[in-house]
């Protein structure tokens, strides 16, 4: 959703009983609330335009030992878009990296993947979001969307914070993806690294008599002070999940799950698939002297049973907003 100067427009999905999405609805199937106040539909686009992606995959190193299906999963969503289709990939961990700019070369996607993905010392997630709307979805022009590929856990960064980034996906004229990827493994082998021990456990299916759990402590010096290392705790991932939840919430995206590759390759196809079917809808709000800094309800309402609408809920209005005479 993107407040430009009094246009209010927000992406839209339509979806049936059967979560399908609903192709070749056309402007007149719609409606647009606004606290209440039906509002005239000034802008609309049907479902099946081209959209640009700034996938942001985490290299940090709560990842590091699911990096092959991190790349394998990257270059399998490029693979799923349409060749009118972009995508800008950006990695993250002590570094934010842009390693491409908006492309539909499939060769180059796959070979910057797997030649340039790195794993990194620390996690910069802030900045990364922060970079991806500021930098690049705020000047490309057209749908869409960012994809997030994270545990959601931030532990170094210095430009953005939880709240602003939060501000800026409410601003955004995008939906966002988180796709949570499962690094509990990390969090219980290293959250006791700072008193000295982490607990490696290690899984195997391939022992004769069933499957095999092998559990190793190392032992080493002291650091942080005794403390659990940042980003390990309970507390963490649980600020993690509340922060990937409200960016889908804001931008009226949606948050997968990714707990094993099947689940990962899923979540990527169900992305590319609402990409394809999403309508954009835009509006003039009829309230004349607001003041800035108001939260706004948006209420998308589609006049065909049973079909559900997926969209943003509700904008902040920056500014005062005066209708065009």
């Amino acid at each position: 959703m993107r407040v430009d100067t009094t246009l209010v427009t927000v992406p839209v999905s339509v979806l049936d009983r059967q979560g399908r999405f609903v192709p070749n609805l056309k402007r007149e199937d719609f409606s647009v609330l606004e606290n209440g106040v039906e509002q005239s539909i000034a802008y609309f686009e049907p479902a099946e335009k081209p959209f640009t992606v700034a996938l942001l995959l985490d290299t940090s190193p709560s990842t590091q030992r699911h990096a092959s299906e991190i790349k394998e999963a990257a270059i399998g969503f490029a693979r799923q878009l349409r060749p009118q289709d972009r995508v800008l990939i950006i990695t993250f961990s002590d570094e934010v990296l842009l390693l491409t700019e908006a492309t539909n070369d499939i060769n180059m996607i796959t070979q910057v993947v797997l030649e340039n993905v790195k794993d990194g010392y620390s996690t910069r997630l802030y900045d990364a979001v922060h970079l991806a709307i500021k930098e690049q979805l705020d000047r490309i022009p057209g749908r869409k969307a960012m994809v997030l590929f994270t545990d959601g856990v931030d532990t170094s960064s210095f430009s953005a914070n939880y709240q602003s980034t939060l501000r800026e996906a409410e601003e955004l004229d995008a939906l966002i993806y988180p796709i949570r990827y499962d690094t509990t493994d990390y969090m219980d082998a290293y959250q006791n690294a700072g008193s000295g021990n982490a607990t490696i456990v290690t899984r195997s299916s391939n022992w004769p008599f069933g499957s095999r759990t092998t559990t190793r402590t190392i032992y080493g010096p002291r650091i942080n002070g005794g403390l659990p290392l940042p980003g390990t705790t309970k507390a963490d991932y649980d600020r993690a999940d509340r922060y990937l939840h409200a960016l889908a919430d804001k931008s009226g995206g949606r948050l997968y799950q990714a707990n094993d590759p099947a689940q990962l390759s899923e979540a990527f196809a169900r992305i590319a698939q609402e990409l394809r079917w999403q309508y954009s809808i835009g509006y003039y709000p009829k309230a004349v002297t607001e003041e800035g800094g108001e939260r706004r309800q948006i209420r998308v309402r589609v006049d065909q049973p049973d079909l559900a609408v997926k969209a943003r809920d509700s904008y902040m209005r920056s500014s005062p907003i005066t209708p065009p005479k």
